[in-house]
């Protein structure tokens, strides 16, 4: 494509804003709808704000889907049904699992429009920065037409196989995030539990082969109760359930998972839902 493609993007919560602010800033012309308009309105700086799908839509090249989960999507999608253009690409950046990328790329193929699957690794402060990762699937004679749009809201860009790849990934990446996560929640429970300051736990691991900036970060986070959502605890639980889902149907033998997803649910059921998932620590 000679010109920049005009994009637009269906959904603008944590995610979503701060990638139609790195896809403004990147040249790109940005039209943003939101089931609920006011969280839309603070992107009227630097996007067209619509009121309807179908106007959102309309004329777009590329529409990105970041909503919470297929069905928020399939529900959404529906509503441009006729009005998206025919060389129009739908690229889908939900996290929906395995069933969930099947399910919307039969929904791509009732609508008419080319389908790409790109789920995305990181979390609010990445999506604002410009430097997700993208883990892209799907036709390789689109990659062209979308790259301006990855390049615009990532710092990488993964093409791991055809539509669907990429959300078996995300499933795995995730499935570590919440290991770890889980993990340094529970070792700082022990240590407070035996008696041990648990801040001494982040400074004994503190530059070593088991340490990373992750792990200081949510550590520290969860011990000063900085709790703002990067990655909330309800998304999290959703998603623990879709990783445990396609490992059944894929017969693979998750020990570590099951434990995570009843730990998650437990702190979304003590009202921490809302929360960034680091707030399972709070319900330890």
């Amino acid at each position: 494509m000679n010109q920049p493609p005009t994009v637009t993007l269906l959904g603008t919560g944590a995610m979503g804003a701060g990638m139609a602010r790195a896809m403004a800033a990147a040249g790109l012309g940005v039209t943003v709808w939101n089931r609920t308009a006011e969280r839309a309105a603070p992107l009227n700086d630097v996007a067209s704000v619509a009121s309807s799908v179908a106007d959102a839509v309309s004329g777009a090249d590329v529409v990105l889907t970041m909503l919470f989960d297929a069905d928020s999507v399939a529900a959404t999608m529906a509503q441009a049904r006729g009005h998206l253009g025919p060389d129009t690409v739908w690229v889908q950046q939900s996290t929906v699992g395995v069933e969930g990328a099947a399910r919307l790329a039969d929904l791509a193929a009732e609508l008419g429009v080319s389908y790409v699957d790109a789920p995305v690794l990181g979390t609010r402060k990445p999506a604002e920065d410009g430097t997700l990762v993208v883990l892209a699937s799907g036709p390789e004679e689109l990659r062209e037409r979308v790259q301006p749009v990855f390049d615009a809201i990532g710092s990488r860009t993964l093409w791991v196989g055809g539509a669907g790849a990429g959300s078996r990934l995300k499933l795995a990446a995730n499935a570590w995030v919440f290991t770890v996560v889980e993990g340094v929640a529970e070792s700082l429970a022990l240590a407070r539990d035996l008696g041990v300051d648990p801040r001494l736990f982040l400074d004994a691991v503190r530059g070593g082969a088991m340490d990373s900036p992750y792990v200081q970060l949510k550590g520290a986070a969860m011990l000063d109760g900085d709790l703002a959502p990067a990655f909330a605890l309800n998304g999290a639980l959703k998603d623990a359930d879709l990783i445990l889902a396609a490992a059944r149907d894929a017969g693979a033998d998750l020990a570590v998972l099951p434990g995570v997803r009843e730990h998650f649910a437990r702190a979304v059921e003590q009202g921490l839902g809302d929360l960034d998932m680091a707030a399972t620590y709070s319900a330890h």
